[in-house]
């Protein structure tokens, strides 16, 4: 095999120096006859010439530059000047008599602009326009491929000359064919794009059914990229052009880009799925992922920047690599179902490296419809495969399911085991326990009887003591009734001293809630809205109006309002002021408290401000005059 191998090799190395040997000016010529179908033009048969100022006219290259012609040396020649121009011509022998007609096919649907040159009567030329910058309907023939018919009027050796110019690089395949031929070949070519567009149709319903039954994301994920490989096939096919969107020359140019993007993207993600990357390989799952994310920025660059990067279809090596190393090493690590997903991009890594050095013009066998198609067929190959490994993973994930509920009817089977067997043992315990109770419900009867005197007898004393006790809580509360009285007079007199006066007012708690009840003492208003509901505020016995939400504290608008000193003192020096009617000094009051008698000067002044303004009220209210002084209705 190694051997057929190296003499393939060497034939195809012998015929590309024996078209590299062919003397300057000795082109080929190709004899227009019914023995053959077609001719496929090659090497020397084919001469190229570089137009640097992009303004040669027909005239120019067939007479002045006609010797500066180069013999083309490579199977298939390309252009792989972006937007520059080239010039090729044929030499055709039309001298034979022919019953056929025939025409001219460009192979390659991505040429911008292709002028041909076909000779006429008087030795001028006749100018035919093709290319994919021209819409579909001014074709000649409505067929995927660049063609033209040729006259056989001049009889004689003829040159045929072709202008071409595109935005990215392309292979120039030029073939002869006879028309019957043509529409023969025409026809079978449909036939099998037919089957492979079905092919890919079939497969897609076939993952939506799957997706319908299993509810699997990675089957819509497959199906996208099933429909994005066929569009991008149509694309580069010319098929889309031809029935999707016949005058949009500028879409056509980029729209293989897009849906290139979609099928990366979406074989990336399904690779993810099926193979189960984020348990089998984490590491190759984040990669993945990166190589989603600078493929979408590419992506992105391309549509919004310049749009002819989108020729470097080359950058698909990446995800195509990542995703197959990930399968390899997923089968590796001994996961099953991706044995048919790596036999599947076996072939599809084989068809892209076909392409890739076809259109690198490094591929060393002339371009035929075998190689030229070579991706289309691994496609199909891919798909098959990746179908069995999808149906792989179902089978799987079935056998897992299949185990998985025999391990649970078994372990069901031993808990009903174990429920008998301990139904069993309860039954033995509850007979017993129920033997020794029936032994002591006897005794427990007896004990019951005793019982039930016992309680009797208590029951009387209990009697007995709460009678007694609702006389004693009378007399208690007559004592305490007494002992208030007998304390809030002798509070309420001159002659008291400050631990007397704490035991009323204790506290601060307990002066906020006799000041509260002695300001409201008639009912609520708010000071803002006049508003008579109200609920409790943030501080201690302070209200918040209902409606307004104004807050008003229990100190304020009364004669403690601003006071730092504490209440329970403040309290006792109103009441002494009031007691000694204003007489007592600051420096008695400051020896009584242990205030600055700074601070008692300036509160017993206010306070006596406020008995001066309200005499006439505490004139005969007698013990509760020092009360009154504490709502001092000047402070509002």
């Amino acid at each position: 095999m190694l051997m057929c191998k190296r003499y393939y090799q060497f034939v195809c190395l012998f015929i590309v120096l024996a078209g590299m040997a062919l003397p300057a000016g000795a082109q080929t010529i190709v004899p227009v006859a019914d023995t053959a179908k077609q001719h496929v033009f090659r090497f020397a048969e084919l001469e190229s010439l570089r137009d640097t100022t992009n303004a040669l006219t027909i005239t120019d290259v067939s007479e002045d530059h006609s010797s500066k012609f180069v013999s083309n040396t490579v199977p298939t020649p390309q252009i792989s000047e972006a937007g520059a121009t080239f010039w090729y011509r044929i030499r055709l022998d039309q001298r034979i008599p022919t019953e056929n007609n025939w025409i001219l096919e460009f192979f390659d649907q991505t040429i911008d602009s292709i002028t041909v040159y076909s000779p006429a009567k008087g030795g001028a030329y006749t100018a035919m326009l093709l290319g994919s910058n021209r819409p579909f309907t001014q074709r000649m023939f409505a067929h995927k491929n660049f063609t033209l018919n040729i006259s056989n009027d001049i009889k004689a050796e003829n040159y045929y000359y072709f202008k071409l110019r595109s935005h990215e690089s392309a292979n120039v395949i030029i073939v002869l064919r006879s028309v019957n031929w043509f529409i023969s070949y025409a026809l079978d070519e449909y036939f099998y794009f037919g089957i492979f567009y079905g092919m890919i149709l079939v497969f897609g319903l076939y993952n939506f059914m799957m997706f319908v039954a299993m509810r699997q994301r990675q089957y819509l994920y497959y199906i996208v990229y099933n429909l994005s490989i066929g569009l991008y096939e149509m694309c580069t096919d010319g098929i889309a052009y031809q029935y999707l969107w016949q005058t949009a020359p500028q879409w056509n140019h980029y729209a293989y880009g897009i849906v290139l993007f979609l099928a990366s993207t979406f074989a990336m993600l399904f690779a993810q799925s099926l193979l189960n990357l984020k348990e089998n390989a984490p590491g190759f799952n984040k990669l993945i992922k990166a190589v989603i994310i600078v493929r979408s920025i590419f992506f992105a660059l391309c549509l919004l920047v310049d749009k002819t990067w989108f020729t470097y279809k080359i950058i698909e090596i990446i995800p195509l690599s990542v995703a197959f190393i990930s399968g390899c090493y997923v089968l590796y690590k001994g996961y099953r179902p991706a044995r048919f997903f790596v036999i599947g991009y076996s072939f599809l890594f084989t068809g892209f490296v076909i392409k890739s050095l076809i259109a690198l013009n490094i591929w060393w066998l002339p371009v035929t419809a075998l190689n030229f198609y070579s991706l289309s067929f691994c496609f199909i190959m891919e798909m098959l495969f990746i179908t069995f490994a999808i149906g792989d993973r179902v089978r799987m994930l079935k056998r897992e399911k299949d185990t998985a509920q025999q391990r649970m009817i078994k372990q069901l089977q031993q808990n009903e085991e174990l429920k008998d067997m301990l139904n069993k043992r309860l039954e033995v315990q509850v007979a017993e326990r129920t033997s020794e109770l029936i032994e002591k419900s006897s005794l427990i009867e007896l004990q019951n009887e005793e019982l039930t005197a016992v309680n009797h007898l208590l029951q009387q004393q209990a009697g007995e003591i709460s009678r007694m006790n609702v006389l004693l809580e009378k007399d208690n509360l007559t004592l305490h009734n007494d002992i208030e009285k007998v304390t809030h007079d002798r509070v309420m007199s001159a002659e008291v001293d400050f631990e007397e006066f704490s035991r009323i007012y204790p506290d601060r708690e307990t002066c906020f809630k006799f000041l509260s009840d002695l300001k409201w003492e008639h009912g609520y208003a708010c000071k803002k809205c006049s508003n008579t509901h109200y609920g409790n505020g943030h501080l201690p016995y302070s209200r918040r109006c209902s409606k307004c939400g104004y807050e008003e504290s229990v100190i304020a608008y009364t004669i403690l309002q601003n006071t730092r000193i504490p209440i329970n003192k403040a309290f006792y020096m109103i009441f002494l002021m009031y007691s000694t009617k204003g007489k007592i000094s600051s420096h008695k009051l400051s020896e009584i408290l242990s205030i600055r008698q700074s601070t008692c000067w300036a509160y017993s002044s206010r306070i006596k401000k406020a008995m001066e303004s309200m005499k006439k009220e505490i004139k005969n209210a007698g013990s509760k005059g020092w009360s009154k002084l504490v709502i001092d209705t000047s402070e509002e």
